[in-house]
């Protein structure tokens, strides 16, 4: 067992030292771990990056010439993107030309190679060139494929584009976000995307545990819709609809459905947000007693439903009266569950935050050192690191190409001359 010592001094130095060009962590989780992405933007290529950082070898393959069309989003620093260097990182990239008859060929060979695809190119698309579940299938009986679309690939729909807002419009949370007398609101990230990823990357996991206990594992094909992963955790919407006939709308940060009586979010008196939360009787209690409220008052839900208001305004006007500092010193003293609201400035300088080294320092060739996020989930003993951030276009052509696929020199200067990488 890695001992608290080791564990920290790894999590320090997550990519410090580690030149592009090296590879995964042999002891990470997922080490081995061959993923083959024919997917661009966010959805399909974030699934990649979620199992990279835990050791997958992920080959992102890009058009020769332009590359993805993450590579040119989101604010840029010397013309260099910086969004990309999170998004792609731990990846190998190569250029192929899908479109070409060669290109594909040469497709087949990396699939060949690979444990698990993850795809979102259309699904048109995908049957035209040969690259759906049924061809990969057919060829290769062992292969995971994970297929992103917008609306689910045996759907009336499933050549029609998608993207994560209109999943998450889809999904049911707009519709719960934001204030009653406002317009819905999206979050301020690509949400339905993310999330869409992260389920991605759980089912993947789940049929590779499959594929390694089941002598007579026959692939499977992952088909999620961008609206579904965020449909799934709006657990309550459904069946609240189907019991009660009631349509749950929105009510700003007191949430459409509460667990408790107090969720909300307030501004001290120097200008700080605040959000107090509750989950249990006891905590809204505490938050009685807080405000000179007698304990018993609140000693059932029914109780604190009633009263619901009255915690609220005195609640609001309590913490308008205070700083954030008397609050949260307070508050704690309390046992009355809140925090600020963090920007990304505060992120950086919490004391939480460092202590779980969640914030590390990335060489990267174009810009130096880079700080980004540090992989999550943290395993104890097989962790995670990030050896590179996102690479420059096709800078794993040679690798991939001559030595992973065995390509002679002759054919991959032919390709190259060809324009197919």
């Amino acid at each position: 067992m890695r001992s608290q010592e080791q564990g920290q001094g790894q999590g320090q130095g997550q990519g410090q030292g580690q030149g592009q060009g090296q590879g995964p962590d042999p002891g990470a989780a997922l080490a081995g771990l061959k993923v083959l992405e024919l997917a661009h933007v966010i959805a399909g290529p974030m699934a990649g990056t979620l199992l990279a950082d835990l050791g997958a070898d992920v080959v992102h393959v890009e058009p020769p010439g332009t590359g993805d069309t993450h590579r040119g989003m989101g604010p840029k620093k010397d013309s260099v993107a910086l969004w990309w260097k999170v998004a792609a990182r731990n990846k190998r990239s190569v250029t192929l030309d899908l479109r070409s008859a060669r290109g594909r060929e040469v497709a087949m060979e990396l699939v060949g190679w690979a444990d698990v695809v993850i795809t979102n190119l259309r699904y048109r698309t995908l049957r035209e060139w040969g690259l759906d579940w049924d061809s990969l299938h057919a060829r290769f009986p062992r292969l995971v494929y994970c297929q992103v679309s917008g609306f689910g690939a045996n759907t009336t729909l499933r050549d029609a584009p998608g993207f994560g807002k209109v999943g998450e419009a889809r999904s049911g949370v707009v519709h719960v976000t934001g204030f009653p007398d406002t317009p819905p609101v999206h979050t301020g990230f690509s949400h339905g995307d993310s999330v869409t990823a992260l389920m991605a990357a759980f089912a993947i996991s789940a049929v590779l545990h499959r594929r390694d206990t089941d002598p007579e594992f026959d692939g499977e094909w992952i088909d999620l819709a961008l609206f579904e992963s965020l449909y799934r955790l709006l657990e309550w919407q459904v069946i609240v609809h189907d019991q009660l006939g009631t349509i749950p709308e929105r009510a700003g940060n007191r949430l459409a459905v509460a667990p408790a009586a107090v969720i909300n979010t307030y501004q001290s008196s120097d200008g700080t947000w605040i959000t107090v939360t509750s989950a249990t009787l006891r905590s809204v209690q505490n938050i009685a007693a807080l405000l000179g409220l007698a304990r018993d008052d609140y000693s059932t839900l029914e109780d604190q439903l009633a009263r619901r208001d009255l915690l609220d305004e005195k609640l609001r006007t309590w913490i308008g009266a205070h700083s954030a500092e008397q609050c949260m010193e307070a508050m704690a003293r309390a046992e009355v569950v809140a925090s600020p609201i963090f920007s990304v400035a505060d992120i950086m300088a919490d004391p939480t935050y460092a202590e779980r080294e969640d914030v590390v320092t990335v060489d990267d060739d174009e810009l130096g050192p880079v700080r980004m996020q540090a992989v999550v989930p943290r395993l104890a003993e097989h962790p995670g690191s990030i050896w590179r951030a996102g690479p420059s276009l096709g800078a794993d052509n040679d690798l991939v190409y001559g030595q992973w696929l065995s390509m002679d020199p002759e054919r991959i200067a032919a390709l190259r001359e060809e324009g197919v990488i």
